[in-house]
């Protein structure tokens, strides 16, 4: 294992240790983010999602459950592409 490796999978129990929130349902999108699209962001889009987990979890659930959307537009962004990743569209 590489040194490039061992940073990456350090960076990952990181962000799945801060992606374990107050609500089940919290932790269920954030860490099947982390799982199937975490690894396509760039670096500022990264910075972005360490960004959305600082906020507190009543208002990233109202976000999430689209009842609200941030102000930030880079924050709504990220919350839109958490979405579409982890919530499958069921035909009609």
């Amino acid at each position: 294992m590489t040194d490039t490796t061992r940073a990456v999978d350090r960076d990952l129990q990181r962000l799945r240790w801060q992606c374990r929130r107050g609500m089940l349902e919290l932790d269920l999108l954030f860490e099947r983010f982390l799982d199937l699209g975490y690894a396509g962001l760039d670096a500022a889009a990264r910075a972005d999602f360490e960004r959305l987990l600082r906020e507190p979890d009543q208002m990233l659930h109202d976000w999430l459950m689209q009842k609200s959307a941030p102000d930030d537009e880079a924050l709504r962004a990220m919350v839109a592409r958490i979405l579409a990743t982890v919530v499958p569209i069921r035909p009609g």
